[in-house]
């Protein structure tokens, strides 16, 4: 045992880099939410980047150490505390046997995430340690931790990360109540009347409460699709299709509201992909919370490709400045 988990939080989770390519057994990625966050902190530490650790969402749990360890908190501005001293985040930090560590209300964004050098021990699960509380695998017991849990740490690759490395400030990202989500429009965003379409990229969109790791609604208008006969095997509604499969990101408009699919969704299904979010935003997507506002930009494939080039130069100057 190395913690125990005296207090869950809302949703607490063992996450990892996820479970890509596994689309043709039905299983969405999963994984941390947001993975620059989450990604940064195994390197504070000295793990690999896809060692396991813990998503906290929106409040934070109460954690008691049960052997020394070395920790990384980033993500969200959601400040903690150990023995209810407040510790910095975005840095590596010795905590004791016996110290305690737990949060106070979130200031902005919307999940933290916990690195512990040597990563959180679960066994895998399809290749992951990401927890898909939907079928009740990986993780810890496939489900949020809850109060008396006990987890147990693996053991470091170099010993343990540098007490006291830190990510520069400049290279903190920042969290807002307002943020702006670049898209792909397509595949059936034909499916759109014109109006809708304009509708969809000027509207000042609001998170609503069903907001989570499956995904995301927006309320602030109504999407309406063109006049047609719909084609054998797709539903009666006019955003239905004969069934494709949904990329992480991707946007449909049921009841003519959108809503993102996030790293948990299903995989597939009957409903119009109007647009994808492109993958460098996919991290902001994960910082914004109920009642934030968003805006849609479309840009092009280039753009997005770019866009994730820029994002995976951020984190190895980040990670060579640590090696530095």
């Amino acid at each position: 045992m190395a913690i125990r988990i005296v207090s869950p939080g809302l949703l607490t989770t063992v996450q990892d880099a996820g479970r890509p390519g596994k689309y043709d057994i039905v299983l969405p990625p999963s994984g941390a939410m947001d993975l620059f966050s989450y990604e940064l902190g195994n390197y504070l530490v000295g793990n690999e980047p896809d060692a396991a650790g813990l998503e906290i969402t929106y409040f934070g749990p109460r954690l008691q150490f049960t052997e020394d360890a070395i920790i990384a908190l980033t993500g969200a501005e959601m400040p903690p505390r150990i023995n209810g001293d407040e510790v910095a985040t975005w840095e590596a930090l010795q905590v004791r046997a016996g110290d305690v560590l737990s949060f106070d209300y979130l200031k902005a964004g919307a999940r933290s995430y916990l690195a512990v050098a040597g990563g959180i021990d679960v066994p895998a699960s399809f290749g992951s340690r990401s927890t898909y509380t939907y079928i009740g695998i990986g993780g810890y017991k496939g489900r949020a931790l809850q109060e008396g849990d006990e987890l147990h740490i693996g053991e470091s690759r170099n010993g343990a990360g540098h007490v006291g490395t830190g990510v520069t400030p400049d290279q903190i990202p920042t969290f807002s109540d307002e943020s702006e989500l670049r898209v792909i429009i397509g595949l059936c965003s034909y499916l759109l009347t014109e109006e809708s379409k304009e509708e969809f990229l000027g509207t000042e969109w609001t998170v609503t409460p069903d907001a989570d790791r499956t995904g995301y609604r927006y309320r602030g208008g109504v999407l309406g699709f063109v006049e047609r006969e719909q084609p054998s095997g797709a539903g009666s509604g006019p955003g239905n299709v004969v069934d494709i499969n949904y990329p992480m990101g991707s946007i449909q408009v049921p009841g003519g509201e959108p809503i993102v699919l996030a790293r948990d969704a299903i995989t597939g299904g009957g409903f119009a992909t109007i647009g994808t979010v492109i993958t460098a935003d996919l991290d902001r997507l994960a910082q914004t919370k109920t009642n934030d506002k968003t805006r849609f930009r479309s840009v092009t494939l280039d753009e997005a490709l770019q866009a994730r080039k820029q994002r995976r130069g951020q984190l190895e100057k980040i990670k060579s400045a640590f090696n530095g």
